[in-house]
């Protein structure tokens, strides 16, 4: 149970896998145009997903402009309504925005006070514990009905490796990380592994729905119906996660799936062109999506020390031994085993892009991009991007000698180093001569 609960949070170790993982290009999509990695949608765009589903969702609507909320607000006819921010973040509901306003989360019973929370939420940035520092613009909002909630339950199914497939996790407390609820209360969290081949059994979506507390009869039906849906659109969409919570329960007995998150295997999103178009590229940095034209695996990190290496597992390695020498590592990049001198050109231009880089380390270990192509490349990106700041370079492998080579008669300021310790003991020594 611990390695699902474990797939229910995204963040720099699960992009870390999915960089590992191989990378393909969409079939179906442009020509210049490889797979979206990390990709995350907004709220009101799982609900589009549910929906098609036939999951039960509140009737919503999507607006950008204070005008857009009113009308929205009109057209639901709604007795209350909740407009919520659309940012890839979570506790909204607490944030700050960058004007001042409270909260990101508000209800309202009229089209003129929708229009109003509009105007003081859209083109705001919103700050949440979940967004970087200076919080993220908010450019839509989702106008709901808000519906009465009795009592809220967790209910996710995710891939687990332990279990060779997939798993339903769930727990009548929702509404709350799922995190806290396993250390708090570990027996309030129920798990169902599931056969891929055949599909969740009846007896077990009732054994789940029963752990969820819902009542005998017809809620019982419902709740067993919602959890199937929930599991087609697992499969159909190539999901690695579905995270519902809460799955909402109203004083009259009906069942609402009010908030999702849906995380999608990656490798399969040239299956899925209309979820590829849902991704929303102001919210993810720039130099990941400047790098994915390239197929490079890049994630920004918070160091100095700029990171090119081939191979996710000794991109991990010069991480930590850039730390062990008291360094912090700027990025991770994996240019891959076949990179271009083209795409090393590329890299070193997202890294100069960075203003904390004051170093680069390359390490490069030669196979199929031998070492003698990857010093070409070094050494015309450096050229290209007028480097100013230190590189060390670290080469082994396939024509190592004639690499080295090639770089001492460039003609430029290149640091070498015999091995990795080395290689990152020297990147952190030049810093201090800055």
């Amino acid at each position: 149970m611990q390695s699902a609960l474990r797939l229910s949070s995204f963040g720099l170790r699960s992009k870390v896998a999915r960089a590992r993982a191989p990378r393909k290009i969409s079939v179906v999509a442009k020509a210049n145009r490889v797979q979206a990695r990390s990709l995350n949608i907004q709220e009101f765009q799982s609900k589009i997903l549910m929906e098609r589903y036939g999951l039960t969702v509140q009737k919503f609507k999507v607006a950008d402009t204070p005008a857009q909320a009113a009308a929205a607000a009109k057209e639901l006819q709604a007795k209350e309504l909740v407009v919520k921010a659309q940012i890839l973040a979570g506790g909204r509901g607490k944030g700050t925005f960058s004007n001042g306003f409270q909260g990101g989360v508000h209800l309202c019973k009229t089209p003129e006070e929708a229009s109003k929370l509009a105007t003081s939420m859209l083109g705001y940035k919103l700050v949440t514990k979940q967004t970087i520092p200076g919080g993220v613009l908010v450019q839509k909002l989702m106008i709901a009905e808000s519906i009465n909630i009795k009592r809220e339950v967790y209910v996710s199914i995710v891939m687990d490796r332990d279990s060779n497939g997939p798993v339903y996790v769930v727990s009548p407390k929702g509404g709350m990380d799922i995190e806290k609820v396993a250390e708090e209360t570990p027996e309030a969290i129920f798990k169902e592994v599931i056969d891929i081949t055949t599909g969740p059994k009846k007896a077990q979506l009732e054994r789940l729905a029963k752990g969820l507390e819902f009542k005998a009869g017809k809620q019982m039906e419902d709740a067993v119906q919602q959890l199937d849906r929930l599991y087609k659109l697992f499969i159909g969409l190539d999901a690695v996660q579905v995270e519902v919570n809460p799955l909402a329960e109203t004083p009259e007995g009906a069942i609402y799936c009010v908030d999702a998150k849906i995380g999608f295997d990656d490798n399969a999103i040239f299956r899925h062109e209309d979820v590829y178009e849902m991704r929303d590229l102001a919210e993810e940095d720039p130099r990941e999506v400047e790098a994915q034209k390239y197929n490079l695996n890049y994630i920004a990190m918070d160091g100095n020390i700029g990171c090119m290496v081939n191979g996710a597992g000794l991109a991990m390695a010069t991480m930590d031994i850039i730390k062990m020498n008291k360094g912090e590592p700027a990025n991770f990049l994996d240019v891959g085993g076949s990179a271009t001198p083209e795409a090393v050109t590329e890299a070193f231009k997202i890294l100069t892009k960075d203003n904390q880089v004051k170093a680069i380390l390359v390490n490069i270990f030669g196979g199929i991009m031998k070492c003698d192509t990857i010093a070409t490349g070094i050494v015309t990106a450096a050229k290209t991007v007028k480097l100013s700041i230190p590189l060390i370079v670290r080469l082994a492998g396939t024509n190592v000698e004639l690499g080295k080579k090639i770089l001492q008669e460039s003609g430029l300021t290149i640091i070498t180093a015999e091995h990795l310790d080395d290689a990152a003991a020297k990147a952190v020594a030049s810093l201090s001569k800055l």
